[in-house]
């Protein structure tokens, strides 16, 4: 007995089910791109909003006043030489908080003088470089490779020093790679190029499907060939584009001229686009408003968006690569810690303000439990 025709679907085969959720690891994802490369070309150098978010993330951590400690004051101030001068042209926060907001890694080679003591860093592409694991899991070297040519550098060699340091955001599904923004934007950024180029289409054709030209022949007898032809390059000589917005048209016998009006699928599209840019900048963690998107937009609700991206994004990744800057260096720099110098933020200003006038009058307080308290060093005698 052939049970629902089993036997003769089983020729067919099956389309395979979309995978879209597990990352493009089974299927694409869409019709948007799943590739490093491919997502950077589609935000960074098309999409407008990401390239803004990036910037904006990237330019306000590599602008940040930057304060550090050591074992030796020398060490503390060849530090902030080191992480604020610029080499090879790149400034090397903006860079490296630019690669961790994109790809989720960032990697900083530091180079080495004649005495083996560091006198630069300079921060890698992060799709070039590969962590080489060992047999327990754990990195041992990094190898970064650019064409045919490819350089080699261990973690450690075996004075707990290392010429690679290596920050990377956090990723449930991977012990060695960071997990970046694009692959959560890349449907918003999709959606919001295509809006971009259907918008563009519309104004392409006469900004909108103003109406459609009906002919009533007589008998139900059709326009020929070469009044038809005669008739579309006429349109499109003297009432298409936006140069010849509104004007009049004179219409020949057995022409009617039916208005028409945009779909509501049409009308949405400005909706839905402001929808996608919403998202973008919510994947990048930039309060939509300080990208010029529709909302709330005042004075007031400007400064405490400026100082929600300080305090949930901007504050959190330059911890993070300074922490990791700092681990890398103490095998020179005994005691070394890098901080953001929150005093000198005047995105917080009005915050740091209300504690300083907190702490100032509170007499319970020693002078140096008051400086603890606002991340100043104890006084010294003299």
């Amino acid at each position: 007995m052939k049970w629902f025709g089993r036997k003769a679907a089983a020729g067919a085969s099956r389309p395979a089910l979309s995978r879209a959720w597990m990352n493009g690891l089974v299927a694409p994802l869409g019709d948007w791109p799943s590739g490093y490369e491919a997502q950077v070309r589609a935000a960074v150098l098309v999409n407008p909003v990401a390239q803004r978010a990036m910037r904006l993330v990237g330019e306000a951590v590599g602008g940040a006043a930057l304060i550090a400690t050591a074992a030796s004051p020398d060490d503390a101030a060849r530090a902030v030489a080191l992480v604020t001068e610029r080499s090879g042209g790149q400034v090397l926060m903006a860079t490296l908080a630019a690669h961790i907001l994109l790809h989720g890694n960032g990697y900083a080679q530091i180079g080495a003088g004649p005495d083996g003591a560091p006198v630069s860093l300079f921060a890698l592409r992060p799709e070039r470089v590969s962590v080489e694991p060992d047999a327990a899991g754990w990195p041992v070297a990094y190898s970064y490779r650019v064409g045919e040519r490819q350089a080699r550098w261990v973690t450690e060699d075996g004075t707990g020093r290392t010429s690679i340091i290596h920050c990377r955001a956090f990723n449930p599904l991977d012990d060695h790679y960071g997990l970046g923004c694009l692959g959560a934007a890349a449907g918003a950024v999709a959606i919001h190029n295509a809006a971009t180029r259907w918008n563009k289409a519309l104004l392409d054709n006469a900004a909108r499907p103003s109406g459609a030209l009906v002919f009533e022949g007589a008998d139900g007898a059709a326009l020929s060939g070469e009044q038809f032809d005669r008739l579309r390059e006429e349109l499109q000589a003297a009432f298409q584009g936006a140069d010849n917005a509104g004007r009049p048209m004179l219409l020949e016998g057995g022409l009617r001229w039916q208005a028409l009006s945009l779909s509501p699928a049409d009308m949405d599209f400005v909706a839905l686009k402001a929808a996608a840019a919403r998202d973008i900048a919510l994947a990048f963690g930039v309060p939509p408003m300080l990208l010029g998107l529709p909302g709330d937009n005042s004075y007031a609700n400007y400064r405490e968006a400026n100082k929600a991206l300080w305090r949930q994004t901007v504050l959190p990744l330059a911890g993070m690569i300074l922490g990791g800057l700092a681990q890398g260096l103490r095998g020179w720099m005994p005691g070394l810690t890098l901080e953001v110098d929150l005093n000198r933020l005047p995105a917080l200003a009005d915050d740091r303000a209300a504690l300083w006038d907190r702490v100032a009058g509170a007499d319970f307080l020693s002078e140096t439990e008051k400086r603890a308290m606002l991340g100043i060093a104890p006084a010294q005698e003299g």
